[in-house]
């Protein structure tokens, strides 16, 4: 098929059980291939990663559009999105040493288990909706400091906050993208209220350590507050949905490695990289040249839109050995499964710990589980890859 209808073939939801096969495509006809709304599309390992650590590559949609509003961190470049990167962070503890996360291993692990006590065997459970999602909701709201009976208006804001992110073109109506701008208001407002609340307050959570920071040169403002915990609600949970409900579907599909692992819970740490790798919890990131870069000689010209895909480098055969097979002792395992470069998914160690403790308290008491439907129901979202159900029989 036409190399230029690619984008179109992988954003179509017919594709979202298995895009793989797309993503072969994607690689074997060129490291750059331009699609025929005028973008470009990257899918091999090298050129992915020189495009996340090149500067001139920008994240910050306002290049191309006509955006005046400013977008979350996640899409700035730096210096500006180094500095509020550096504030949201600074509550966890030391550069590099996320001392609060690591503080919360005890508290992860009991969420976990409260969670799995009503799975008894004979019952049929929905990974997603029983486990993998209210783990990390419980989880990043106790960070924030969230009462735990609001925690249910979170679904329906994060719902449409990443429905209004996918890439699908031609797909992100403008009824989507106004609910998800609706749901932006709404949601920081929300947080920024209840981090009001807790001024002059100090009650040990993230909000409270937002509003009370002592040095006024390193406070958030109003706005930069509130697009900072909605990011921080979304890189907190919503990778890690992916992740676990991803992980369990590929370990139910290899019951030998569920074996395995049961076995040898030491491997865990090694297996949630290999997922991270292999089923990614992200698929693909979006980035506007600067100027124009040359690219395996192929001219990107400033202002067209590329998309990284992230999960085709995952399984480039040129940076991994057998990249089409599972395998939980793979080392070197230098995936995408968070991104690169400076924009790296801030999330990333807390999704880490809850994969291992979830996985470590879930295997046990999955025995002879099977699988209701396979494949399951996706999501609609292309961009942040998982199932929207996963029924198991215990």
């Amino acid at each position: 098929m036409d190399s230029e209808t690619l984008l179109a073939r992988i954003t179509d939801y017919a594709s979202r059980p298995d895009p793989y096969p797309l993503y072969r495509e994607l690689r074997e006809t060129g490291p750059v291939v331009r699609q025929a709304d005028g973008s470009w599309l990257v899918g091999t390992y090298y050129e992915v990663a020189a495009l996340l650590h090149d500067p001139r590559m920008s994240a910050d949609p306002r290049i191309r559009t006509e955006a005046t509003v400013k977008p979350p961190f996640l899409r700035l470049d730096d210096p500006e999105h180094h500095r509020l990167r550096t504030l949201a962070m600074r509550p966890f503890g030391p550069p590099h040493s996320p001392a609060r996360i690591d503080a919360m291993r005890g508290e992860i692990d009991r969420i976990t288990r409260e969670l799995l006590e009503p799975f008894e065997a004979g019952r049929r459970i929905d990974i997603v909706d029983d486990f993998a999602y209210p783990l990390p909701v419980t989880v990043i709201c106790r960070l924030l400091g969230v009462p735990h009976e609001d925690e249910p208006l979170f679904r329906a804001w994060s719902d449409a906050l990443v429905a209004a992110a996918d890439v699908r073109p031609g797909e992100n109506t403008p009824e989507i993208r106004e609910a998800g701008d609706r749901a932006r208001v709404e949601m920081g407002g929300y947080l920024v209220d209840l981090a009001e609340q807790r001024r002059g307050k100090p009650s040990g959570d993230l909000l409270s350590a937002f509003v009370n920071e002592p040095d006024p040169d390193l406070r958030l403002t109003q706005e930069e507050l509130a697009e900072t915990t909605i990011l921080l609600f979304i890189a907190g949970h919503e990778t890690t949905v992916n992740l676990i409900t991803n992980g369990v579907l590929t370990l139910l599909r290899r019951p030998e490695h569920l074996d395995r692992l049961r076995r040898e819970p030491e491997l865990l740490p090694r297996a949630v990289e290999e997922m991270l790798r292999y089923e990614p919890p992200v698929h693909m990131r979006e980035r506007v040249p600067l100027t124009a870069i040359e690219v395996a000689g192929t001219t990107l010209d400033r202002g067209t839109p590329v998309i990284l895909v992230l999960a085709s480098g995952n399984r480039d055969p040129q940076r991994f050995t057998d990249p089409d097979r599972f395998d939980p002792t793979r080392a070197d395992n230098q995936h995408f499964g968070f991104g690169s470069g400076i924009h790296l998914c801030y999330g990333a160690p807390l999704a880490r710990i809850e994969a291992q403790s979830a996985l470590a308290t879930l295997l046990p008491r999955l025995g002879t589980a099977a699988l209701v439907q396979d494949p399951p129901p996706y999501r609609q979202n292309a961009m942040l890859r998982g199932p929207r159900h996963l029924a198991v029989q215990l």
